[in-house]
């Protein structure tokens, strides 16, 4: 009922706050392009982590039998023709999220286009329209409790202590793949881009990943982003554009849990996950992660057009949400240390554009 139109809604505000940067330059555009950059390596980094880790597994049934599944592989060039839909009304009917997701793209990316008073005026109903949704889904998180238990108890009756040892190797396998994301990408960025030693960011953004850690909301730890950035010596001009845009859009640690969340679902499941398949997912978490919404478990609620991509029964997402707190607080310290991140970055590497 809440995941097709809030994925539309938050989509298409998402892109359209993207299109407003072309009027920013060069500023705005090495903001962008280092999100994507860091979404990108965390998808990647998810998927192997998750990999790796499926073989401390212990073999359980899957909860709906392998035959009821549609697991037929989908072919590159297939997956591309069909990428585009060619009745966005009939795809959102039948739950075929991604191309209804690229739809919403180009239609965000048309309205930028179009002059201010229509542009705001789209963008502002969009806007208008996800919060409304927003504020439905977390009137149905508070039923969570009961729909999980109802979801898990039957997986749990059929499967045992194997499925619980198999959710805390999911857990461990997250958390590792975030502390890996900050170690490998984020970290080097800042040190060789930025020109800021891993030591010296971490020491300064304590408080940001403790805040991130236990508010797990990026616009709730922004105010304190903002006082961080400016002890790190940054531009005000440009980080107060860039955090807020980043906690709007920036999300490579839900991306990483997305990514290892399909990895671990499919197997569960017993879907086999081809080149095309893993093509098709990787562009639905790189479409979905960037335009999470802030309330609670959005991450795994906006996960959704990639399992169905997959052909994953998005009843698995009920399994997860059962345990999601100790992802959760990670995963969201993750994206407000990249926040972080990009505005060290992008402020070093515009060090010598002039003044507006």
């Amino acid at each position: 009922m809440v995941v097709i139109p809030l994925v539309a809604a938050v989509v298409f505000v998402g892109v359209g706050r993207i299109g407003d940067l072309r009027k920013l330059g060069r500023l705005g555009g090495l903001a962008v392009g280092f999100f994507w950059a860091t979404t990108l390596p965390a998808i990647l980094i998810g998927m192997g982590v998750m990999g790796f880790a499926l073989t401390f597994t212990a073999p359980v049934a899957p909860p709906t039998p392998v035959a009821e599944l549609d697991a037929t592989g989908v072919g590159i060039v297939d997956f591309l023709v069909n990428l585009v839909p060619r009745n966005p009304v009939q795809v959102a009917a039948d739950g075929a999220l991604l191309s209804l997701l690229i739809f919403v793209v180009l239609l965000a990316a048309a309205t930028t286009t179009l002059p201010s008073e229509k542009q705001r005026t789209l963008t502002s109903f969009a806007e208008a329209l996800g919060d409304a949704l927003t504020k439905l889904m977390s009137w149905i998180l508070w039923t969570a409790p009961v729909g999980v238990f109802g979801l898990a108890a039957p997986v749990i009756a059929k499967t045992g202590a194997a499925m619980l040892q198999n959710l805390a190797v999911f857990i461990v396998a997250v958390v590792v793949g975030l502390f890996l994301l900050k170690g490998l990408v984020l970290l080097p960025l800042v040190w060789f881009l930025g020109g800021v030693p891993p030591g010296r960011f971490i020491r300064a953004t304590v408080g940001t990943y403790t805040v991130g850690f236990t508010t797990t909301t990026s616009v709730g730890t922004l105010p304190m982003m903002l006082q961080e950035a400016k002890k790190l010596g940054l531009s005000e001009r440009k980080y107060t554009l860039i955090l807020p845009l980043a906690a709007s859009i920036n999300r490579p640690g839900s991306a990483l849990f997305q990514s290892a969340s399909l990895v671990f679902l499919a197997a569960m499941y017993g879907v086999p996950l081809d080149a095309g398949l893993i093509a098709a997912a990787v562009l639905a978490i790189f479409l979905a992660a960037m335009t999470v919404a802030p309330v609670p478990s959005a991450s795994i609620v906006s996960m959704a057009p990639a399992l169905d991509v997959v052909g994953v029964p998005i009843a698995g997402l009920g399994i997860l949400l059962g345990i999601d707190r100790v992802p959760d607080v990670f995963r969201s310290a993750a994206n407000v240390i990249a926040h972080m991140c990009a505005a060290t970055t992008v402020d070093t590497m515009t060090r010598g554009d002039a003044e507006e």
